[in-house]
Order: C-alpha cells, then sequence, then structure tokens
C-alpha cells in the first residue's frame, strides 16, 4: 500500500544516507524569533540563505498581544529577525505588517502551505500543516541552520500504521 507520506517523501528525497536517512528538499522554510541561533551559525560560516524566496520569517512566538514587547530582550529578538530577515533577502511578517500572525495560520492564509509540498519549521506545531495535504514537521535549531544553508534537511521516513475504523 503507498501511502500519501510515501508519495510526498518519495517526490522530496534527493539522496539515502548509508545511515537510511533520507536527504530531502524543503519546499518552504518558516523561521521565527527563535531561529537566531540559526542565523547566527550562517554567520560564523559566511553563508547565505541557499533559497531566501523559499523562506519566511514570522514574527509570533514572542510577539505582544498589545503595546510593545514585554521586555528588551524580546524587542532584541524580534528585531533581530526582522533584521536576518532583511540581511539575507528573506521575506519577513514582521510585527508592522499587516500579514503577520501565528506562524502555522499565515502559512495557509499567505498560499505559502499547499498540498504537496514539504514544510519545516523550527516548531513543534508544524505538522499542523499536514491537514492542507503537505508534508510538514518540525525540526531543531541545527537543522533550521541547515535548511537555512542548504534548503534541504536530513530525516528519517517516518512509519506508518494502518487503522481501520
Amino acid at each position: 500500500m503507498t501511502t500519501l507520506l510515501d508519495k510526498l517523501w518519495d517526490a522530496h528525497e534527493i539522496l539515502t544516507g548509508e545511515d537510511g536517512r533520507s536527504l530531502l528538499w524543503v519546499d518552504r522554510h518558516l523561521v521565527h524569533e527563535g531561529s537566531h541561533h540559526a542565523f547566527a551559525k550562517l554567520a560564523a560560516r559566511g553563508a547565505r540563505v541557499a533559497e531566501p524566496r523559499l523562506t519566511f520569517g514570522v514574527v509570533d512566538h514572542y510577539a505582544p498581544t498589545r503595546g510593545p514587547a514585554a521586555t528588551p530582550a524580546i524587542a532584541r529578538m524580534i528585531e533581530t529577525l526582522e533584521n536576518n530577515a532583511a540581511d539575507h533577502d528573506v521575506t519577513c511578517f514582521g510585527l508592522n505588517d499587516r500579514r503577520q500572525g501565528i506562524v502555522h495560520v499565515i502559512g495557509p492564509e499567505q498560499g505559502l502551505t499547499l498540498p504537496g509540498l514539504l514544510i519545516n519549521c523550527g516548531d513543534s506545531h508544524t505538522s499542523t500543516h499536514g491537514a492542507f495535504g503537505a508534508l510538514a514537521f518540525g525540526i531543531g535549531a541545527t537543522e533550521v541552520a541547515h535548511v537555512l544553508a542548504t534548503q534541504t534537511v536530513w530525516q528519517s521516513k517516518p512509519k506508518a500504521m494502518r487503522i481501520n475504523v
């Protein structure tokens, strides 16, 4: 039985490593204020975002609901994301952008989340994009840096389980 996971995995798989993990092409990469470590890793290597048109910044994790940022540290995180996005020609839905919102809501709202795409974000709720027929999963900070630099991610294919109701 071929599943949607199988079809999407095969469509995005570039190669299989000796350890069985797959190198996958990432169609959309969403980053937020917590992604500053990944951008710092790029800077340390003198690297640029590989595919700026496929990467989107969203101020959402520490965005104030009203008034200014809660602390100077949070204000710096927001400013850092906006600066990193500008430095790398990445579209950013910042605090003053009408499109700004929750990272996993703006994807569908802005037409970034589409059936058949592989979507990554440094957030455990990334899989919610699967409701739109996308293959989507959260990744860690080191993987975020890897996707920024290469537009690919190493991943082990999850097992599938048949459920009969």
